[in-house]
């Protein structure tokens, strides 16, 4: 069997399916992507760049679509260059998100389109128009419909499509539901395991920390408000005032990976530190920006109460990481989470436009421990359905077996 992968940011959702793959007898797999990528075994990767840039006059609900296309054509010609070489997939597994799947059926007509089919934009229901401190601009439901013209059309040639969570493919159009599949990317739960003995020191002042201690963290890619970095401080001036040894340990950088950008020269981190720092006691705020991922597991470890914000959007990998390795999840009540984490049985839901209500859970947990250990241990139990080896990479490879047997197309 061959297969091609397709990600501009290879290898994203697609680590550690790609080598499994490659390491079975008679497969041959191949990437494309934009950037550099890690080399992984037995995966040829094939860089492509896109030529152009988006015309500067173009009406400015296309230009999304004109992006997608410079991409898909910059795809699409090395497609085209591999094709030449001999080499034609039985099986093409692309992420719709970005264009670069949209023509690769008219390079290798007989091949089979496995979709990654992440998030579907709407106007209504979703993440926008979901916080009312940012409201809509005019026009933006516009914009919203006409940015999913590239997936639209890369759903229409694909042949099956996959989604990690359910309530992310609730989203796509019903149209294309009887072709779905839902099957997580996995998370490693042997690595992301408990560890009484973990310990994480902050370098400022050189603070050890373990489990025990009042140590609440908060974890993003980036500090923003798609993932409640404005609730979590809005709440942490009551919570570290009614808790005088809690310590919070912030991760996550300064930029912006969804939603509006903040004021130029500014950053949402400065923003709402500088609304509530006056209330904060600033010695046990510990902003740790991004950290190597054996920190990030040791923190996570270490954890009293972690809590996990998000609009109703894609998951985190870090919320499943979290309960994988024994935190108290106070989450907030939308549907991303809610898919995953049941009210007072394996976690804490909040809502998640109230800094009273986070802080009170986060009082709470802190404040009897011994009382939330059911939550902890349950909510390890539900990150064992989301395993890596055991179960989303074995599905993902019967999916992708079945895809090139036709099943489904």
């Amino acid at each position: 069997m061959r297969v091609l992968f397709v990600h501009q940011n290879f290898p994203g959702q697609y680590r550690h399916v790609a080598p499994a793959l490659a390491a079975r007898p008679g497969t041959e797999v191949v990437a494309l992507g934009i950037g550099p990528a890690p080399a992984l075994p037995g995966v040829r990767h094939v860089r492509y760049a896109v030529a152009g840039r988006s015309h500067p006059g173009i009406h400015p609900l296309a230009a999304d679509f004109e992006t997608a296309t410079l991409r898909a054509e910059a795809a699409a010609r090395a497609a085209l260059a591999l094709k030449a070489e001999g080499f034609v997939p039985d099986v093409i597994c692309g992420h719709s998100g970005w264009g670069e799947t949209l023509f690769l059926k008219d390079v290798w007509p007989q091949a089979r389109l496995l979709t990654f089919a992440e998030f579907f934009y709407s106007a209504f229901g979703a993440d926008t128009g979901f916080d009312p401190e940012f409201p809509s601009r005019e026009g933006h439901a516009f914009r919203t419909r006409a940015r999913n013209a590239g997936q639209l059309v890369a759903f229409e040639a694909s042949d099956r499509l996959v989604s990690p969570t359910a309530w992310q493919a609730s989203r796509i159009p019903a149209a294309f539901r009887d072709r779905l599949a839902v099957i997580h990317d996995g998370i490693d739960t042997d690595l992301l395991r408990p560890d009484p003995k973990a310990r994480i020191t902050l370098g400022r002042d050189r603070l050890s920390l373990g489990p025990g201690d009042e140590v609440v963290t908060f974890v993003n890619r980036n500090l923003e408000p798609y993932r409640g970095y404005h609730s979590f401080m809005r709440a942490l001036p009551e919570i570290l005032r009614r808790r005088p040894k809690a310590r919070a340990v912030i991760v996550g950088g300064s930029d912006t990976s969804y939603g509006a950008r903040p004021p130029a020269g500014r950053t949402w981190r400065e923003i709402f530190l500088d609304e509530v720092k006056a209330g904060l006691d600033l010695s046990r705020v510990h902003f740790v920006g991004k950290i190597p991922y054996r920190d990030y597991v040791n923190l996570l470890q270490v954890s009293a109460a972690h809590v996990y914000l998000t609009y109703p959007f894609v998951l985190s990998w870090s919320m499943l990481e979290a309960m994988a390795l024994g935190a108290c999840i106070v989450g907030s009540a939308t549907p991303p989470v809610e898919e995953v984490i049941r009210q007072g049985e394996n976690g804490l839901l909040v809502d998640f436009f109230s800094p009273a209500q986070i802080a009170e859970a986060v009082v709470g947990v802190l404040a009897d421990p011994g009382a939330v250990a059911p939550l902890r241990a349950a909510a390890r139990q539900t990150a064992l359905a989301y395993d890596l080896e055991r179960v989303c990479l074995p599905a993902h490879l019967r999916l992708i077996e079945a895809v090139a047997a036709g099943a489904g197309a």
